[in-house]
């Protein structure tokens, strides 16, 4: 992906990242960025509906990755990070951060989803790679499942709209997902630098299976490191996290 990359504006489309695999499976991998004012069937992880709103940032870069899939699983790191620094662009002051593995968050509140999907192009074993964005920047949107926020909540110019933003994360995108590419040890230590939960107790997965221990940071392929009761450490390559609250002794005692 590079700055000037074509830009394909839909009014409503049902995703964006089914609009790029339509396209990928046609044989079109862009680059380009699919965007729309509007979904009708957003998606994130794991099949679950996102609540598209107006006014918000909808919106997939579909590019080639001629190292094939292995390479295609660090671009949610290098997504995370991109919209962080467009964020910062509109709001300096701005503290997001990120968890894992693909979500932006302020103060807990959910600013922006991130779905990656990927396919081999074959015979060359590249990938074609979707990563789609959903932005929240005039609304959070209600029934999400979760608190949600948006950059106008958050003290933004009123009048910033999803255009203006996408400019912004154009340029950053394509420098966080060049640095993926070329040095992606460094792209994990400015993503450990925002992520939420570091060092704190978190769990992971559902019951039964679910795990507790303490954020250590990532594993060289960007998986989760935890460090369980007994002192292990435990790898975590799939699955939601969730902060534990822990609670003071000083607390404990009142």
């Amino acid at each position: 992906m590079t700055p000037d990359t074509s830009v394909y504006w839909h009014d409503e489309v049902d995703s964006t990242n089914e609009q790029a695999k339509r396209l990928a499976q046609s044989g079109d991998y862009g680059p380009r960025w699919i965007a729309a004012h509007k979904q009708t069937a957003g998606r994130g992880r794991l099949g679950r509906s996102w609540v598209s709103p107006t006014g918000n940032l909808y919106v997939t870069a579909l590019f080639v990755e001629p190292s094939g899939i292995s390479t295609a699983t660090r671009y949610p790191f290098a997504a995370g990070l991109a919209i962080i620094d467009a964020c910062k662009v509109f709001l300096p002051a701005v503290r997001a951060e990120l968890k894992w593995p693909n979500d932006v968050r302020v103060d807990g509140a959910k600013l922006c989803g991130i779905l990656v999907e990927a396919g081999t192009i074959r015979p060359a074993n590249s990938a074609w790679v979707a990563v789609g964005m959903g932005i929240n920047i005039q609304s959070s949107p209600e029934n999400a499942g979760q608190s949600a926020t948006s950059l106008c909540e958050l003290g933004a110019n009123p009048a910033l709209d999803a255009q203006t933003f996408l400019q912004a994360l154009i340029a950053t995108f394509e420098r966080r997902t060049r640095q993926a590419r070329e040095n992606f040890s460094s792209l994990l230590k400015d993503w450990e630098q925002a992520a939420e939960g570091l060092g704190k107790m978190v769990s992971v997965g559902k019951d039964p299976d679910k795990i507790h221990g303490r954020f250590k940071g990532l594993a060289s392929d960007g998986a989760l490191v935890l460090e369980l009761a007994d002192g292990t450490s435990h790898t975590v390559r799939a699955g939601d996290v969730e902060l534990i609250r822990e609670i003071s002794d000083d607390a404990a005692r009142n």
